[in-house]
């Protein structure tokens, strides 16, 4: 028995249909359809009712596929210790993140290289749907997105893990009529002008601030850092983003940047998390590397 065919299983399970399973893992329907009937035959069982539109685990067939679920979980282990005595980890990691994050990724990545230099590693920068849509369909290994009581993506058949708490705040210059304060009302954001970074998260939460609290005044929202660093130094204009993202990725010095905190009720708290593919077991370059990630995100906690 291949190791392979249990993989193309499990795929099969996951995705209800043996072409789609076809499909993510780069074989014919006819490789996937012979490897499933040869395990059937070599068991004496039934493991999957097949039909026109689709195919699903029988009772024997979903104990059976569970099985093969832990089975192919521990054969990554023992693939990942031999790897460790050898020395020689290789193979491909493919990150998908919104653009906030990309500072802590550089830095995992060059550390990660460094340790591991035969793995190649493909970065995409891209709107949190489109990284949804990227796992979902094993076009990424590992996504970083904003999780939020609104975004459930356990429903959507992933697997996600908080990695930082963070919190909406404000920023503007120094030279600014708030600069004196430590805290930015509703009714106080509303009478500047504003300019926002084009993310997703920013987006809802401005979205969702104005049918709490009424209109804003948004000047314009771009991914040009430098539009919005000018207009908060020239104009003194107010924009919003995430914490962590004016501690790593400063839009002007420290010298000439106030942070503003929101006065607002209590909110439902708000994590930079990591998503990868429900029932897939991470591989171990995946692993290493969000081991490494943690590091480094622990040592940004203590600065937050």
């Amino acid at each position: 028995m291949q190791i392979e065919k249990l993989e193309y299983l499990v795929e099969v399970a996951k995705t209800g249909s043996i072409s789609k399973a076809a499909l993510n893992l780069h074989v014919t329907i006819s490789a996937v359809s012979q490897s499933i009937s040869s395990l059937e035959e070599e068991w004496g069982i039934t493991i999957l009712k097949r039909s026109r539109t689709g195919a699903v685990p029988t009772a024997e067939g979903a104990v059976i596929i569970k099985k093969a679920i832990e089975l192919l979980q521990k054969y990554g282990e023992l693939k990942e210790a031999a790897q460790g005595y050898s020395n020689t980890v290789q193979g491909r990691l493919r990150l998908a993140t919104i653009p906030g994050p990309m500072f802590l990724l550089e830095q995992a990545v060059l550390d990660f290289k460094k340790q591991y230099p035969q793995v190649k590693i493909e970065i995409v920068e891209q709107g949190s749907q489109d990284i949804i849509d990227n796992i979902l369909n094993d076009k990424s290994d590992l996504g970083f997105i904003i999780l939020f009581k609104n975004r459930l993506v356990e429903h959507m058949g992933l697997d996600f893990e908080r990695l930082l708490k963070v919190k909406m705040v404000a920023a503007t210059s120094i030279h600014s009529p708030l600069a004196f304060q430590k805290v930015i009302t509703p009714e106080e954001l509303k009478q500047q002008s504003v300019v926002l970074y084009n993310d997703d998260y920013v987006k809802w939460f401005m979205d969702d601030f104005q049918k709490k609290f009424g209109d804003v005044d948004v000047a314009y929202t771009t991914n040009n850092r430098a539009l919005i660093s000018r207009a908060c130094m020239n104009h003194l204009a107010v924009t919003v983003g995430l914490n962590y993202s004016f501690i790593t990725e400063p839009l002007f010095t420290e010298d000439d940047t106030v942070i503003l905190n929101f006065d607002l009720p209590q909110q439902s708290p708000v994590y930079l998390g990591v998503i990868q593919q429900k029932d897939h077991t991470p591989s171990a370059i995946s692993r290493h590397f969000l081991d490494r990630l943690k590091h480094d995100i622990s040592e940004l906690q203590q600065m937050m």
